[in-house]
C-alpha cells in the first residue's frame, strides 16, 4: 500500500512539473512578442520603433505597401511554404518509423523549434553549448548535441540542468578517449550521467568521429570506465562521406548499424533504456530511412533518429539540387521559403545593375543568390536576363541581358542558397503571406 501511494505521489508530482514546464515555455515564447522593435532589426519600418513585436504583427502590415514602411534589404519567410515544409517532414518521418531531431542551428529560432516539435519532432539537434542554453531558455526538453563537448564550464551547466529537470534529456557525441576523460573530470559529482553516443566518422578525410571500429571500441571502453557518462548508442553524419554516392552512403550507414549491433551484443548499452542510432543531414535522408528500416531487433527498443534541418526553409539552389525528394518524388516536395528583397540603387549601363544587399545580408559559402522576380509599381514580372555575378559588402552585382526589364527603384526578390548561413544574418524575420501581408516575426539567436 505504501508503495502504491508513493507511485501515486510521484505521478502527481510529475504532472505538476510538466504543467509548470509548459507554462514556463509559453511565457518564454510570449516574451518574444513583448520585445521592442528598434534599430537592431534590419528592414523593419522606422515608424515601428517602440512597438512590441506582437503589436507590430497585429497590424498585419504589407511588405510591399509604401505606407507600411518596410525598407530594403529585408529577408522574409513564406508562411505557406514554411508550414508546408514542417508538415511534410513530420509526415515523412512518421511514415518511415523515424524519430526526428532537426538540426536547430539552421534557424536558431525557438518559435520554429516548438513548431517542429508540434509536428512530431522528438527534440532538437544543436552543435555548441550556447545553442543548448537558448533551447533550454525556451523549454526544449530533448537535445541531441552533435559534437563532443569538452568545455568544463558548459558541462557543469548541463549537469545542473539535468539535476534540476528530470524531463530534460541531452545526448552528446563522443569520439576520443581524451574527450571522455575530460568530460568525466568535469562531471564528477553530478547526480545524473550524461548520455553519449559514439560518433563514427564517414571515412578518412571526413569531419569528426572515430575512423575505425577499433577506435570506437576504445572510446566505448572509456565511457564504461567513467562513472559520469552512459553509452546509449552510435551516430554520425553521412553527408561527409568522401565522394558521396547512394552506394557509398548506404555502405557507411550499414557500418553504423553494424556497430550498434556489435555494441549491443557485447552488453554495452546496459541500463540505457533505449538504443539511439542516429544520422541524417538534408541530402541523404532517403538512404537513412532505407537502411534504418532494416535495423534488426536489439536487446532494447531502438530510437532511429533523423537530424535533417535545412528542410525548414529549404532553398532555391543548393538543397533544391540535392534534396532526396528529387530521387523519390512520390514522397512530396519541399519548397524554398526564404526570399531576400533588395532594391536597385544603380543602373550604370545596359549590362549592369546593383542592389543594396551584400555579404552582410546573404549567405555566400555555397552559391550566389538567384534573381527570381522584379517588382515595380505594385506589379511583378519574372527576373529574366538578370544574373548575380558578385557580392560586395553591401551590393549584389547584377549582370543584365538584353531582355532584362529592370530600373533604379525596382525591388528584386532573390532566392537563396544554404539556409544555415542566411538565417544567421537576420535577428527578426517577417513571415509573409503570398500577398505580402506580414503575419508574424521569427526571432533568431546566433
Amino acid at each position: 500500500m505504501l508503495d502504491t501511494k508513493w507511485h501515486h505521489t510521484q505521478r502527481l508530482l510529475h504532472t505538476v512539473q510538466r504543467r509548470e514546464r509548459g507554462s514556463m515555455r509559453t511565457e518564454a515564447l510570449a516574451r518574444l512578442a513583448e520585445e521592442r522593435v528598434d534599430h537592431r532589426f534590419k528592414g523593419l519600418p522606422p515608424d515601428a520603433d517602440g512597438l512590441t513585436v506582437g503589436e507590430l504583427a497585429a497590424q498585419r502590415r504589407n511588405l510591399f505597401r509604401d505606407a507600411d514602411g518596410f525598407t530594403t534589404p529585408v529577408l522574409t519567410l513564406s508562411a505557406e511554404r514554411l508550414e508546408h515544409n514542417l508538415a511534410l517532414l513530420g509526415t515523412y518521418t512518421a511514415r518511415h518509423g523515424l524519430a526526428f531531431a532537426p538540426h536547430g542551428k539552421t534557424p536558431m529560432a525557438p518559435q520554429l523549434f516548438h513548431r517542429q516539435i508540434g509536428h512530431g519532432a522528438w527534440g532538437i539537434t544543436l552543435a555548441v553549448p550556447h545553442q543548448v542554453r537558448v533551447a533550454r531558455a525556451f523549454g526544449v526538453e530533448r537535445v541531441f548535441l552533435a559534437n563532443e563537448l569538452v568545455d568544463a564550464a558548459a558541462l557543469r551547466w548541463i549537469a545542473a540542468e539535468l539535476a534540476a529537470d528530470p524531463a530534460f534529456r541531452l545526448v552528446c557525441y563522443v569520439d576520443s578517449v581524451r574527450g571522455v576523460e575530460l568530460m568525466d573530470a568535469a562531471l564528477r559529482g553530478a547526480p545524473r550521467p550524461v548520455d553519449v553516443v559514439v560518433e563514427l566518422a564517414a571515412g578518412e578525410g571526413a569531419r569528426t568521429g572515430v575512423r575505425t571500429e577499433a577506435d570506437a571500441v576504445a572510446v566505448a571502453d572509456a565511457v564504461a570506465a567513467a562513472g559520469t557518462l552512459r553509452l546509449v548508442g552510435v551516430a554520425g553524419y553521412e553527408a561527409q562521406v568522401p565522394g558521396a554516392s547512394p552506394e557509398r552512403v548506404r555502405a557507411w550507414l550499414e557500418r553504423l548499424v553494424a556497430l550498434a549491433v556489435e555494441f549491443d551484443g557485447a552488453g554495452r548499452f546496459e541500463g540505457a533504456g533505449e538504443i539511439v542510432v542516429s544520422a541524417g543531414g538534408s541530402e541523404w535522408f532517403d538512404a537513412v530511412a532505407d537502411v534504418f528500416a532494416a535495423v534488426p531487433a536489439l536487446s532494447l527498443p531502438v530510437l532511429k533518429l533523423l537530424r535533417s534541418g535545412a528542410y525548414v526553409s529549404h532553398d532555391d539552389v543548393h538543397y533544391s539540387r540535392l534534396t532526396p525528394f528529387n530521387r523519390v518524388p512520390g514522397e512530396g516536395a519541399l519548397e524554398p521559403a526564404l526570399r531576400l528583397w533588395a532594391q536597385v540603387v544603380s543602373r550604370p549601363s545596359a549590362t549592369e545593375a546593383f542592389v543594396n544587399a551584400g555579404k552582410r545580408d546573404v549567405g555566400h559559402d555555397f552559391d550566389l543568390p538567384v534573381a527570381r522576380v522584379v517588382r515595380r509599381n505594385g506589379t511583378e514580372h519574372p527576373a529574366a536576363g538578370i544574373e548575380v555575378s558578385a557580392l560586395s559588402d553591401q551590393h549584389l552585382w547584377l549582370r543584365t541581358g538584353a531582355d532584362a526589364d529592370v530600373e533604379v527603384g525596382d525591388w528584386i526578390g532573390f532566392g537563396l542558397s544554404h539556409p544555415c548561413t542566411n538565417f544567421d544574418r537576420w535577428q527578426l524575420i517577417p513571415v509573409t503571406e503570398a500577398d505580402g501581408t506580414v503575419v508574424d516575426y521569427i526571432r533568431t539567436f546566433f
